[in-house]
């Protein structure tokens, strides 16, 4: 087959169209509260075979495009993820995308072998490919219910972090090594797979930190995708050693979003285009993959008993079990019993037993289908209600970003910040920030005006502020801007619960 100017013409013009009505559903979406997923799924049915009739049936492509979107977007995940939110509830969210996933699992399996009559085989897919949540769903969703740090954090963590052993979990029951080795040799390649993933990912994130604070790029938009490509090489050098390159790209994103590198801002809004990007080709894609036809009355029952069984008992045991090594109020553990989103995760996980020519697969991979589409459309859009009913909601995060560039020859870094519509940096005098020494305010931009601030310069909401600081005290200048812009004028003075009331600035 080749590929000549004509097609690319024609693949340029329609992939165009497509990824711009997508781009155009983000805010339908958002608007409703579900996960853009769902309108990209729909996009791929409506032009594949049952709609403009474009064929796609080729399981081995779609597992490799697959995995390399899932590859960037947990890229974007762990770039954008910020450690001093992650930190505190790292434990429950581990233990969440590893003891969590195993207690999923046995009991979705036991339920579709019992209840569903599948083979152990299927049960035991159906099982690992649902049980993990979708990082993608779960951070579209949590842009738009606030909630508190440690409940994000462990959100963020479980879907950042499960997604290594269900690749691994469900590659090695689809190839059929429980069944000729055992169970035991197939947990430890399970381990072994993902102790080598994370080690490679830790070496390559702080390795390529290391190297990016000491290389002076002719450009700024060569540090996004330098960075980027650095994600990727962890996924890569892991793979090649027959590890989980997921579990290597997430943690050298990681490591790399959260180290003291240039141009920080720039590089996670560039990650997070490329995997919109990805995630409208994946979910197209995927939506291309299914065959409505196949669809019957059959797999609808079957998709809502395996969905209830997994919604309503699999995943509060899983919290409930994991909340051993982290307790956490029981409203708490609801939520976040209720807010295990799945996303594309099952469905590509699913093209792993397709592409293997797995018995039945066909058959299950319409099941996940219909049980992502209903179960998210049940649990999206109810989040912020769930949130407000079991009073875990909390006020919109007010945030600073802030961008770096580095200033070489004077050993230091030049930030810029915009004060946002809710900072609570409106009203604060230059001399009241207490800015570490050696740090100082060195322009104030307000519309088109230019100020040299002063000590009793007030600040505005929409100022851009310049800030020079020497890099050894970056971290700790940031820090400070941010815990002013959250708590007000007296933040780290008075306890954290009194700095985000109304009066405590007054």
């Amino acid at each position: 087959m080749t590929f000549d100017v004509e097609q690319l013409n024609l693949f340029l013009l329609e992939g165009a169209a497509v990824t711009l009505l997508a781009i155009l559903a983000v805010r339908l979406s958002s608007r409703a509260g579900l996960p853009s997923l769902l309108v990209y799924l729909l996009i791929g049915v409506a032009i594949g075979e049952a709609g403009l009739g474009i064929q796609f049936e080729d399981a081995d492509l779609a597992h490799a495009l697959g995995f390399a979107a899932l590859a960037l977007i947990l890229a974007e995940g762990g770039l954008t993820t910020k450690w001093s939110e992650v930190r505190p509830s790292i434990a429950l969210g581990a233990a969440l995308a590893t003891v969590g996933i195993a207690v999923s699992v046995l009991v979705v399996a036991v339920a579709a072998h019992l209840l569903l009559g599948l083979p152990w085989q299927l049960a035991v897919l159906l099982g690992a490919a649902t049980s993990a949540t979708d990082a993608a769903a779960v951070f579209s969703v949590l842009r738009v219910v606030p909630l508190p740090r440690r409940l994000v954090g462990t959100l963020e963590a479980e879907s950042g972090l499960n997604d290594a052993p269900t690749v691994v979990l469900v590659t090695l029951v689809a190839s059929g090594a429980a069944t000729e080795h055992g169970v035991l040799p197939m947990l430890g390649e399970i381990v072994f797979e993902l102790a080598v993933g994370s080690l490679v990912g830790l070496a390559v994130g702080f390795g390529g930190a290391w190297a990016m604070r000491r290389a002076a790029l002719p450009s700024s938009g060569l540090y996004p995708i330098a960075v980027l490509c650095l994600t990727l090489f962890g996924y890569g050098a892991a793979a090649g050693l027959h590890a989980s390159g997921f579990a290597a790209v997430y943690l050298a994103a990681l490591v790399l979003g959260n180290a003291d590198l240039p141009h920080r801002t720039a590089t996670r809004s560039f990650a997070e285009g490329v995997a919109w990007l990805a995630q409208i080709g994946l979910f197209v894609m995927l939506g291309l993959l299914l065959s409505p036809g196949r669809i019957t009355l059959s797999t609808v029952l079957t998709a809502v008993v395996a969905g209830l069984v997994l919604t309503f008992v699999a995943r509060p045991v899983s919290v409930a079990v994991s909340a051993l090594v982290q307790p956490l109020p029981l409203r708490e553990l609801a939520f976040l019993s209720w807010a295990g989103l799945r996303g594309a995760v099952p469905v590509v996980l699913m093209t792993i037993p397709l592409s293997q020519g797995v018995p039945g697969a066909e058959q299950l991979f319409d099941i996940v289908f219909v049980l992502v589409v209903v179960y998210t459309l049940l649990t999206g859009p109810t989040l912020p209600w769930v949130a407000r009913r079991l009073g875990v909601a909390g006020s919109v995060a007010r945030d600073l970003e802030v961008e770096a560039a580095p200033l070489d020859r004077m050993a230091a870094d030049l930030l810029q910040l915009r004060v946002g519509d809710s900072s609570r940096l409106h009203g604060v005098e230059v001399r009241e920030l207490r800015l570490p020494t050696g740090a100082s305010i060195s322009l104030v931009v307000r519309g088109e005006d230019i100020l040299v601030p002063d000590g009793r310069t007030v600040l505005r909401h929409g100022d851009d502020l310049l800030v020079v600081v020497p890099r050894g005290r970056r971290e700790a200048t940031e820090r400070r801007l941010r815990d002013i812009s959250t708590g007000g004028r007296l933040a780290r003075w008075l306890p954290e619960g009194q700095q985000d009331r109304p009066g405590a600035t007054d």
